[in-house]
């Protein structure tokens, strides 16, 4: 058999995301279902491997195999495989979860952070593909970023560089999951956007009927991410910064203070080019990341 389909899992916070993916970036197939982080370690792997043994068979029904199996989990994933944390899927932490998930399923297995696994998917496929450097920002139950630096994906010394939903941007400010206080998740996350009991999507829906406070809430999200993203760009210089995660569909909402706070507090040279664009593979982002992690490595 052939073995060129790769399975890429996306494994967010509040969705787990299964594809079948070519070296094309086509999806062949897919599945779908709540992550339910508050289930524990074990619901959690035995769905793992019970999608991605689905997909196995669905690859063999059409006549090859699977060659490799990425994920992108939400936290700090060493280049060991081990997920050394993680705020929203506690139940990952000190998971060998590559190696858990390769003996499993008898596949080569990569597991990445997921707004890594977006940034790829952004550059190989997506809104990314003419920048060379970029940011792509992953906004969603948590927010994340995946860097790509002269065209490669930067995870730092120890593969857990991206933390961008981690900037303190308040020092005295809300309590965070992860120790801190006053990180940027607290202030741009869907969960931020929705502190009254509804749901972000719904606040969306308010703030395009003119809805005052529901504006306030993106106009805020909007500014915390202006401020943290123009440290970065002054920093790195980068060409694009790209929105992605399920707040990002409400891209038209927080553009305007993000962009004027990323120009008022960046270098003209820098703040002045760099491109501020809403992701282009929505949902796919993160399933056809990892599938370019597992494509990448194994190939």
């Amino acid at each position: 058999m052939k073995r060129e389909l790769c399975i890429g899992v996306d494994l967010g916070g509040s969705n787990l995301r299964f594809a079948l993916v070519d070296r094309q970036g086509r999806v062949l197939a897919r599945s779908a279902e709540p992550t339910l982080p508050s289930a524990g370690l074990d619901s959690l792997l035995s769905r793992l491997q019970a999608r991605v043994g689905q997909l196995q068979e669905e690859a063999a029904r059409i006549g090859t195999s699977v060659a490799a199996l990425a994920v992108g989990v939400p936290g700090l994933v060493c280049s060991d495989g081990v997920v050394r944390a993680s705020v929203n899927v506690p139940a990952l932490e000190g998971v060998p979860l590559a190696r858990e998930l390769s003996a499993a399923t008898g596949m080569p297995v990569v597991v990445l952070n997921d707004a890594n696994a977006c940034a790829l998917g952004e550059k190989r496929y997506g809104a990314g593909r003419g920048y060379h450097s970029l940011i792509a920002l992953t906004i969603g139950t948590g927010v994340g970023a995946g860097l790509i630096l002269d065209g490669k994906l930067w995870t730092g010394v120890d593969g857990a560089a991206g933390e961008f939903g981690h900037i303190p941007v308040e020092p005295e400010g809300r309590p965070c999951g992860c120790g801190s206080r006053g990180c940027l998740e607290q202030y741009a996350s869907a969960g931020a956007i929705a502190r009254e009991g509804e749901g972000a999507e719904a606040v969306a829906r308010r703030a395009r009927q003119g809805d005052a406070a529901a504006l306030a809430a993106f106009a805020a999200a909007g500014r915390y991410l202006g401020i943290a993203a123009a440290g970065v760009v002054n920093m790195l210089n980068l060409e694009a910064v790209i929105l992605c995660g399920g707040v990002a569909q409400s891209f038209d909402l927080l553009e305007p203070a993000l962009r004027r706070e990323l120009v008022s507090r960046t270098f003209p040279v820098s703040g002045g080019r760099v491109h501020v664009a809403p992701g282009e593979l929505g949902d796919d982002a993160g399933v056809l990341g990892a599938a370019v992690a597992a494509f990448d490595t194994v190939f």
